[in-house]
């Protein structure tokens, strides 16, 4: 069986994007205007953004976890150029962060662990692993040059 680690990035978290827009974890009324922190210039231009997030979230929680929002924050903040000095840290926006990590925690994927943050459980580890094996298996019947070692 395939890790997450086994799989691109990419193609990981587009499927899974698929799968929570089907799930009950819905965006919020404001999500089509916030920027995703104060160093965005812009709101995020894609519609399906926030389920793209969520995905992210859970795949760096799979990944490092356990983490909290503040180590989260700082993982999705970016540099913003202050006067004309180099471009400095800035957090990104907490409330996005925490309302993704909420919604996941409610469907079961994600489980806090006191004083230490949250942890992925272990039905979003079984979903993460068979979506990551899915993708594997269709990887290597697309490019033969491709080998699996077990």
């Amino acid at each position: 069986m395939a890790k997450v680690y086994d799989v691109p990035a990419d193609l990981l978290i587009d499927k899974l994007t698929e799968i929570l827009k089907n799930e009950d974890i819905p965006a919020p009324s404001w999500a089509p205007f916030v920027k995703t922190g104060s160093h965005a210039d812009k709101p995020p231009q894609k519609p399906d953004w926030w389920h793209t997030r969520c995905a992210s979230i859970l795949r760096k929680i799979y990944l490092h976890g356990p983490m909290g929002i503040h180590d989260l924050r700082k993982v999705y903040g970016g540099g913003k150029a202050v006067g004309y000095g180099a471009r400095n840290h800035k957090d990104a926006g907490g409330v996005i962060i925490r309302k993704a990590v909420q919604g996941l925690e409610k469907l079961g994927y994600i489980e806090k662990v006191a004083g230490k943050g949250r942890v992925v459980s272990k039905n979003g580890m079984q979903k993460l692993d068979r979506l990551a094996t899915e993708i594997l298996s269709q990887l290597v019947a697309e490019t033969p040059q491709l080998k699996v070692y077990s």
